[in-house]
């Protein structure tokens, strides 16, 4: 496998501050975090951008609300994100707010090059605004909801009001043509099919602006020269992607490589933001992958049924299995199709203790107690490598490295989780507890419990990006510390183990769990806003 070294630049969605983190902001920042480590592994120059969207209509109204100004609120929530990010062990590089000046000076400078060149102009609207999610819809998108919010059932209000327009209708050509020569473009498939069904009836030029209400709070970025409009929340958000990276040590990570967003904002990310950055004559990123929703034991997740997985929650299931468990559950479990995926206790326990606990878990405890058994805590020489295993090996790395390239890192962690089976069966079919027994075999098992060893240590380099802390201590256990200049493409090769290599087993990676056991319960806390 080559490892030119490139630069990759891996985006989340900035979050609204109207409220706390919970499943949804964790995912999605824990897909971009797991391929941001696998390419810093591999080699590449990464950035990895997440944050927070503080100019919403919902902010200020949250807010008031609880009696603070609209900044404080903001300072409450995206301290919360950062928070919760932390605690949580993501290695993003920055952490954006829209309402910092590095931000909105930049905001502000791109809108007015738009409207240097005739991209944006002033003019009027009349149309149907979903107040809910803060963005305008079509006719046809209105008519077909029965003239309700798509996202959450709520009532459409029919608004005339003087805009600034941005010429979506002059890129509509520019963007299919880009959509139609690079098909990973809109990832996964039926996400860009939807683009190109909704694109089919024709793109209308779209407001960017708001009109500044008299007992408006002082928030947001102004349209240039004109203190009574200011820049749509939206497309205040969108911008961030490129003020954050907009700078003279920075800009050599443009374009993204991946936008990761949840399938709510797709038509913004896949339509929108292309057509904006086409305008201002900059390149498009490589990839917008839309993932689907999370539910809970079958149900939508609401505040009225209080069923969310909130962070306490998500710190009881770690607490109780550990933050690399609930990574990975996450990680092969979750909606990265066009489907919901649903959170559900026994799905994971199952998951748990066949992958992690059964799985690598219990192989390297096995393959480690056989060598400080029969051969003193010590890496056997195999004599001359198997191919087999080798070619074994490389195949599993190889599919690994294309699904994550894909962004398809559930698919990535089955190809490790098929090497750690490889090495089950064959422990079955070789017996190598039986071999031992006889003096005359004892190079034969030299060579299993090797091609056991050194299976288990790169199925542990493929996991490494999902389950950081779990297998950079089982690496270490089997003499494979990570030193600079070391990449993936290196450590996924075959014949890293050398004979002589201290082999460790340690504690139990992964205990095994308790079917019957209950859901953790989030410890009680005080309300942080009151």
């Amino acid at each position: 496998m080559p490892n030119d070294t490139q630069s990759f630049y891996v985006t989340t969605p900035i979050y609204y501050v109207n409220d706390r983190p919970h499943i949804g902001h964790a995912y999605t920042t824990l897909l971009a975090d797991t391929l941001a480590r696998f390419h810093r592994l591999r080699g590449d120059d990464v950035f990895f951008l997440t944050g927070t969207d503080e100019h919403a209509d919902k902010v200020a109204t949250a807010a008031k609300e609880r009696g603070k100004s609209f900044i404080e609120w903001a300072d409450i929530n995206a301290n919360a994100f950062k928070g919760a990010f932390e605690e949580l062990g993501y290695t993003n590089d920055d952490f954006v707010r829209t309402t910092e000046d590095r931000h909105k000076t930049k905001v502000s400078a791109f809108i007015k090059k738009l409207m240097d060149s005739g991209d944006v102009y002033l003019g009027d609207y009349v149309g149907w605004y979903d107040t809910s999610q803060e963005e305008y819809v079509t006719e046809n998108v209105a008519r077909e909801n029965d003239y309700n919010s798509p996202v959450t059932g709520k009532p459409l209000e029919k608004r005339t009001e003087q805009n600034y327009f941005f010429k979506l209708s002059k890129y509509e050509d520019q963007l299919l043509a880009h959509i139609d020569s690079n098909p990973g473009f809109i990832r996964p498939d039926a996400r860009k099919n939807e683009v190109l069904g909704r694109i089919k009836t024709g793109l209308n030029d779209i407001p960017i602006s708001r009109a500044v209400g008299p007992d408006d709070d002082d928030w947001g970025i102004y349209i240039p020269g004109d203190d009574t409009h200011r820049v749509y929340v939206w497309i205040d958000a969108l911008f961030n992607y490129l003020t954050t990276i907009d700078t003279p040590n920075r800009r050599k990570h443009w374009p993204a490589s991946v936008h990761l967003i949840a399938k709510d904002i797709l038509w913004f990310h896949a339509v929108i933001w292309p057509c904006l950055l086409m305008a201002l004559g900059e390149d498009l990123p490589g990839c917008v992958y839309s993932h689907s929703y999370w539910i809970r034991e079958g149900r939508k997740m609401s505040k009225s049924l209080g069923n969310f997985i909130d962070l306490p929650t998500i710190r009881a299931y770690n607490d109780a299995y550990g933050n690399d468990a609930m990574r990975y559950y996450l990680l092969t479990q979750g909606p990265m199709g066009a489907t919901d995926a649903d959170f559900a206790h026994a799905k994971f326990i199952e998951t748990y203790n066949a992958d992690l606990a059964n799985g690598i878990g219990n192989a390297a405890s096995r393959v480690a107690n056989m060598i400080a058994k029969y051969f003193d805590d010590a890496c056997p020489d195999p004599g001359e490598h198997c191919p087999k295993w080798q070619e074994s090996a490389a195949k599993h790395a190889a599919e690994y490295t294309r699904h994550i390239n894909d962004c398809e890192i559930h698919r990535a962690l089955a190809s490790a989780t098929e090497l750690i089976r490889e090495v089950d069966r064959y422990i079955n079919e070789t017996a190598p507890f039986k071999l031992a027994k006889d003096e005359t075999k004892r190079t034969e098992l030299a060579q299993i419990l090797y091609n056991c060893a050194e299976a288990i240590r790169i199925a542990a380099v493929l996991y490494l990006p999902a389950l950081p802390a779990t297998m950079t201590d089982l690496l270490s256990r089997f003499s494979c510390e990570i030193n600079k200049g070391d990449t993936f493409d290196s450590l996924a090769t075959w014949g890293g183990l050398k004979p002589g290599d201290s082999i460790v087993k340690g504690d139990a990676l992964f205990m095994r769990a308790d079917a019957d056991a209950p859901a953790p319960e989030p410890a009680q806390t005080a309300a942080a806003d009151s």
